[in-house]
């Protein structure tokens, strides 16, 4: 590995490290959450069908979600055996570590095309009968999988890029295709400089086109400044031993990105029972509230090649400096989050164009799920700890409780107490804050014995 590149995750004072690692990851998490808020905001301002439209793109949702996890996850998994190998002084495994994460990017591809062509109307039709709903999430949903190698290859290049140190590259990237995307939504959503009006289809379009202008510069600055890895089309081979290294540390995170798909489903489900507004209302609120969550997201990927390159070199001292740091600088940012939601919830609301009733919805989901953001930002930054110790059954236990387990049966129980009085709504928004604070509970317990059985031996 080059010296500065050493220097940097070796040497670099870890609390600068992280900031310096982890502010540009924040951004370019935090401008993921652009796509989704975006597309949601100008479809809700249509002038026929806005409310519908947004309802079809919360169904849609949780399949986007799933894409991307399956991308994320195997970009953290080779994210974090990459970083690890150049601890240990091994370019040759880290190139194949990075041509076989391109290799499952194609497979990962083409899965996706063939559920948006076979698959996608039969998913909307499970969660709405109204049939314009159905039309326009089958629209939407069957563009972002179709024309979806964009989204997949950009989170491959983004956990590369992140994985030497380089993780300033990968949030240009993110600003390219945001940018392309905010452009592109008026012009294709309302039909503005020749375009034709193509509602919710151009919303799909625009954001595909975001992610593929996003995958283009992350594939530029690969190539350009990932210098310690050898480019070779040999490293594409699918390498059996490589492929596992890759899933033994990013299969949890792809479990944890799925069950958080699996969860919006349900939610959607659950809340599709008391009323189609409530399903308007918490996909409004995930959307608003993933510029925070997202922010947690950017930090754990600053977190676990930090931690994780350190354990590679058995640097007990550094290990800990960044479990400590990291945990603290996503405390700070979370506590800060969850003030600006709950001073401006109705502002934010306000975006969307909702009537009266859905936005007051809106609000009271923004007022009470907020509250449990602080135990997420922990529960979250556990998990890249986890990941980079080797110790992602851990993490997976994490997601399976915060996301699943102490989710869904107990919003089902609180949906039943509700019926149809939306005025006790707010007891299935207290759901998430009761998950999260049970998990975190769980993760101490976890974070004392992975402490006493991988860095207190070093």
């Amino acid at each position: 590995m080059k010296q500065h590149a050493e220097n940097k995750l070796g040497t670099m004072p870890v609390r600068l490290l992280l900031l310096n690692m982890g502010i540009p990851m924040i951004l370019s998490m935090m401008l993921q959450a652009v796509y989704n808020i975006v597309d949601s905001a100008f479809v809700s301002n249509m002038a026929s069908g806005g409310e519908q439209a947004l309802n079809a793109l919360t169904l849609a949702f949780p399949i986007q979600m799933l894409m991307i996890a399956v991308s994320i996850g195997t970009g953290v998994g080779a994210n974090a055996l990459l970083s690890k190998s150049l601890g240990q002084g091994d370019p040759e495994k880290a190139s194949r570590t990075a041509g076989n994460a391109l290799f499952l990017g194609i497979a990962i591809t083409a899965a996706c095309v063939l559920f948006g062509l076979f698959g996608a109307g039969a998913y909307i039709a499970t969660q709405t009968s109204n049939p314009v709903i159905l039309e326009m999430g089958t629209d939407y949903l069957t563009v972002c999988c179709v024309i979806s190698f964009g989204a997949v290859f950009f989170a491959l290049f983004e956990k590369l890029l992140q994985a030497t140190g380089r993780s300033m590259f990968s949030t240009v990237s993110q600003i390219i295709g945001a940018v392309v995307n905010i452009v592109l939504d008026p012009i294709m959503i309302y039909g503005l400089l020749g375009c034709p009006e193509l509602g919710v289809r151009g919303a799909a379009y625009a954001t595909v086109i975001g992610q593929i202008a996003a995958a283009a510069a992350g594939l530029i600055f690969h190539l350009k400044f990932n210098r310690e890895l050898n480019k070779s089309p040999r490293y594409l081979k699918p390498d059996g031993a490589v492929i596992r290294g890759i899933y033994a540390i990013g299969l949890p995170a792809i479990i944890a990105q799925a069950l958080l798909s699996l969860m919006t489903y349900g939610m959607n489900r659950i809340l599709g029972r008391i009323d189609e507004a409530a399903v308007t209302a918490y996909g409004l609120y995930y959307k608003i509230q993933q510029f925070l969550l997202f922010a947690a997201f950017g930090l754990r990927d600053a977190i676990t090649p930090v931690v994780s390159f350190n354990h590679g070199k058995r640097d007990r001292g550094r290990i800990l400096a960044g479990i400590r740091y990291g945990l603290l600088y996503t405390l700070v940012i979370m506590a800060a989050g969850v003030i600006l939601i709950e001073l401006l919830a109705r502002p934010f609301s306000g975006i969307f164009g909702l009537s009266g009733a859905t936005q007051e919805l809106t609000v009271g989901a923004m007022r009470v799920i907020t509250l449990s953001l602080m135990f997420a930002g922990a529960n979250v930054a556990f998990q890249g700890v986890f990941q980079a110790l080797d110790a992602g059954p851990q993490s997976l236990v994490l997601s399976v409780c915060r996301q699943f387990l102490f989710v869904l049966p107990v919003a089902f129980v609180f949906s039943l107490i509700v019926g149809h009085d939306l005025s006790r709504l707010w007891l299935v928004w207290l759901t998430f804050l009761i998950a999260e604070g049970a998990t975190v509970l769980i993760a101490l317990g976890f974070m004392r014995k992975i402490r006493r059985e991988k860095i207190d031996v070093l």
